[in-house]
């Protein structure tokens, strides 16, 4: 660990407080963004943590500010926007847009090393969009720092075991999602292949018809005296089972001429079927009403509670 030197009173050169240990940057990503943080800060002019927290109106503690420089562990993203934004845009002028984004990435990339105990080094601080210049107050440099210790060769040692073990767990991790990327979906394949059973309600089945408009002669229209046409009216299966050798079947003598019965065909619940008749008109003037009801082929009536459909027409 180096030491930074102390922040000093504004205008009196008098220091405040004990001097805060800086991170080493090269003990690990989680010490590197410190590092960063505090370059930041000391771009800025090196404003004390309980001034960033007051004065300078960062919407943290002033101790979560101390932890985020501190290298111990990556702060929440929130604690990292407050302390980069109070410096690289209110007090520096940065683009608040861009320097979020910046520090984001790094934040995020910061994150995702110190998780698998990465040594690669991240990149570059991202730019406050300030000069680099040495914002410290005066009768402070970075000569004058104190040089830090080489680290001894146990430590480097046992950090080594520490990364390597990390890297070990890591793979570990990859190499599991891997599998359950592998087999999961062989799983959820051989689910599928098996339907599975399910118990199912009964349904009652029920019969039922609609008649949906007269397509051609609605009620009460005119027709000549002898001449032949075609009455369509347009019914709907509303039940639920499929209508199969059904019939409409007259169930009255006129002067008009009808069929004795014509087909329905095949109609499936929910479906619409249009039915013609070909009608020859009387000879003579008079009213012409003809009824059907739907029968089995058998001439069985069906649909018992439903009135019969009907042919109504003037002959003129």
């Amino acid at each position: 660990m180096t030491q930074s030197p102390g922040s000093q009173d504004e205008g009196t050169g008098a220091r405040r407080g004990r001097r805060p240990v800086r991170p080493d940057p090269g003990s690990g990503p989680v010490a590197l963004f410190a590092h960063r943080l505090w370059e930041l800060k000391e771009q800025a002019g090196d404003p004390s943590f309980a001034d960033m927290a007051s004065r300078l109106g960062a919407a943290a503690s002033k101790s979560s500010l101390a932890a985020a420089a501190r290298g111990i562990a990556m702060p929440s993203w929130e604690t990292t926007w407050e302390f980069v934004r109070v410096l690289a845009v209110d007090r520096l002028g940065g683009d608040g847009d861009e320097v979020r984004r910046e520090w984001r990435a790094y934040w995020e990339q910061a994150t995702r090393d110190s998780a698998c105990g990465s040594s690669a080094s991240p990149p570059d601080a991202p730019d406050s969009g300030t000069p680099q210049a040495d914002a410290r107050p005066s009768g402070t440099s970075r000569a004058g720092a104190e040089p830090s210790s080489p680290p001894l060769r146990g430590n480097r040692s046992r950090r080594g075991r520490r990364h390597a073990v990390l890297a070990a767990v890591c793979g570990v991790v990859g190499a599991g999602a891997i599998l359950v990327g592998w087999v999961l979906p062989q799983l959820v394949d051989d689910a599928d292949s098996e339907p599975a059973a399910h118990p199912t309600t009964p349904i009652t089945p029920f019969d039922d018809s609609v008649l949906e408009k007269d397509v051609t002669y609605p009620d009460g229209t005119v027709v000549r005296s002898g001449t032949s046409f075609d009455k369509t009216w347009r019914l709907r299966n509303s039940g639920n089972i499929p209508w199969q050798d059904r019939y409409l079947t007259r169930m009255n003598d006129t002067p008009c001429q009808a069929p004795k019965r014509v087909a329905i065909g095949p109609v499936l619940p929910g479906e619409s079927v249009d039915i013609t008749v070909r009608v020859r008109a009387a000879e003579s003037p008079g009213r012409c009403k003809i009824f059907w009801k739907m029968t089995d082929e058998h001439g069985a009536p069906l649909l018992a509670a439903k009135k019969p459909i009907f042919l109504d027409v003037s002959v003129a």
